[in-house]
């Protein structure tokens, strides 16, 4: 059959039944560098409209940080534009070498490799370390790059209930005849914003003669005293087998990822991981901008406390307001709107009242767990806050939803 009229028009369908929904992802075009106020094309072919970013991965605001730019300038002079190769063949330079060994000593581990993204990281490394002899047992609530990596990979799969303890513990006792246990979390996970139990997680580990690996994504930079995150916050650095993180969020906002941790891992990962030996290794032009960001960071903490200082500042306000948040205390903060195309139509409403805020329904998050998660920067100063409250104050009064229940919410508006 190929292409016919008659697949083209399934498609075409299935496109017009979103539309219909309120419910077609749309893209927003941004005129302007990653920052607290951005100029935004949307829908396409409007003219741009300044408005307050409330939903990057920028969170320590180095996006468009100066002195970043400057090295990422400097990095292009003198190590060219990009590898054109995969890194065992020829395409590792100095640099890439002297961002792996900083990377482990920000991180505390004992090696580290880097990979084209965080995505390729979690992609790569189960597989290249686990076999059908070996279990992964994960939270219910990993990231879906971690869910890909873990489809690849020929070992058993099982799962805890979310942050429940108990409940991994029995999984681990299920499988004690596995050659190798690994227990599998986001550090901070990505659409409720709560953190992981590593303290916990290791000490079960521990008990049970099991690996933990945890994606650091939305916590390296900011979270724990020092940034280091979520394995500094819990108190057990050094202790965790496998780390994953990304340079795409906090750590400059570009692209790439490593896997860091224990060193015969790391090796194994140089060795058979393939997202690292098929895909072109980072541009030097990333790898010099994040080195400057590590210099940035390990030399003060100033960023970071003033990022935890707007997310209690923004999560006091919206509570106040009356709107119903996931608990937490990271820079992802989550207003809960249960309904789909509620939360498409306060997102809509937001950016008219110059805030850019987007809403995630299924099977972004769980069905029936719709949201507008909110993300805050360092970036953000007390005025963009201030603004963007009233802004979700006003869209709240126009749905009726302040101060309502979680119920009161889906009997409006239903799941």
């Amino acid at each position: 059959m190929g292409y016919s009229d008659k697949v083209r028009g399934i498609y075409q369908d299935q496109i017009t039944a979103l539309r219909d929904a309120g419910l077609l992802k749309q893209e927003r075009f941004i005129h302007s560098a990653q920052a607290a106020d951005i100029e935004v094309e949307f829908p396409t072919g409007s003219s741009l409209k300044k408005v307050i970013n409330m939903c990057a991965n920028n969170y320590l605001g180095l996006s468009s940080h100066p002195d970043v730019v400057k090295a990422a300038h400097e990095g292009l002079d003198s190590r060219g534009y990009g590898m054109s190769s995969v890194r065992f063949i020829c395409g590792t330079q100095d640099i890439h070498h002297e961002l792996e060994r900083r990377v482990t000593e920000f991180l505390g581990t004992e090696d580290t490799i880097l990979f084209p993204s965080c995505m390729d990281a979690n992609a790569g490394v189960f597989e290249a370390i686990l076999t059908q002899d070996d279990v992964m047992i994960s939270d219910r609530l990993v990231h879906a790059s971690i869910v890909d990596g873990i489809r690849l990979c020929s070992a058993v799969h099982d799962t805890f209930k979310h942050s429940n303890m108990e409940h991994l513990e029995e999984k681990l006792q299920l499988h004690a005849d596995k050659r190798f246990k690994v227990i599998i979390t986001d550090g901070v996970f990505s659409m409720d914003g709560d953190t992981a139990k590593l303290d916990q997680m290791v000490a079960l580990g521990e008990k049970y003669d099991a690996m933990v690996f945890v994606d650091e994504s939305h916590a390296s930079g900011f979270i724990g005293k020092t940034g280091r995150g979520t394995h500094e916050k819990c108190g057990v650095m050094g202790k965790i087998d496998i780390i994953t993180t990304t340079f795409g969020k906090a750590l400059g906002g570009a692209s790439g990822g490593c896997v860091s941790g224990r060193r015969e891992l790391v090796e194994m990962c140089r060795q058979k991981a393939r997202p690292y030996l098929f895909s072109n290794t980072i541009a030097p032009v990333v790898v010099s901008g994040v080195l400057k960001v590590l210099e940035i960071l390990s030399a003060s903490t100033a960023r970071r406390d003033k990022l935890e200082a707007n997310t209690a500042y923004w999560r006091k306000g919206l509570t106040e307001a009356g709107f119903l948040l996931k608990e937490g205390d990271t820079p992802i903060v989550p207003v809960m709107l249960f309904n789909a195309k509620l939360s498409q139509d306060v997102s809509r409403d937001l950016y008219q009242e110059g805030v850019y805020a987007i809403g995630f329904f299924f099977p972004v998050v769980p069905q029936g767990q719709a949201r507008i998660r909110t993300q805050i920067s360092a970036g953000h100063e007390v005025h963009h806050l201030d603004k963007a409250l009233a802004a979700f104050t006003k869209v709240g009064k126009k749905y009726n939803i302040l101060g309502k229940t979680k119920q009161e919410i889906i009997d409006m508006y239903g799941m």
